[in-house]
């Protein structure tokens, strides 16, 4: 690689690394909210995992948006690359991922990182997605 070539790959790199460590803090934070709701611990564990997943496995890395940016990519997460990705991938799978995802954006909204349009929309998109996600899925 050419110095210059270099140089733009380690920016990116830490910039996916800032991404990463920020979506983490607010990860942290849905935690003790889910802790606070009196979850048991097994589900606030799968919520926590399945938008980890989403913010650093596919947010950061293919879009290049930190998680708060990310509500209206559950489309391309849930029907492209979970149901290609994922070997855990199910109807189960992606029903506990949507849940996950009203959850979590729902608690940025409340928090005041969101707007209530925004998560409308994501809500919408899910409502309007979900059975051609499913049936995705059954064709792989």
């Amino acid at each position: 690689m050419e110095d210059k070539e270099l140089k733009k790959f380690k920016e990116l790199e830490i910039q996916e690394e800032q991404r990463e460590k920020h979506n983490n803090e607010i990860i942290d934070e849905f935690e003790k909210y889910l802790i606070s709701k009196s979850l048991k611990a097994k589900t606030i564990g799968k919520h926590i995992s399945n938008i980890k997943f989403f913010a650093n496995s596919y947010l950061n890395r293919y879009e290049a948006l930190p998680i708060e940016k990310g509500a209206l990519s559950i489309g391309g997460f849930i029907g492209d690359f979970f149901i290609r990705k994922s070997m855990w991938a199910s109807k189960a799978s992606i029903n506990e991922n949507i849940s996950s995802f009203k959850k979590f954006y729902t608690f940025l909204k409340e928090k005041g990182i969101i707007s209530a349009d925004e998560l409308a929309d994501m809500k919408a998109l899910i409502r309007d997605e979900k059975q051609f996600w499913i049936s995705d899925l059954k064709s792989y």
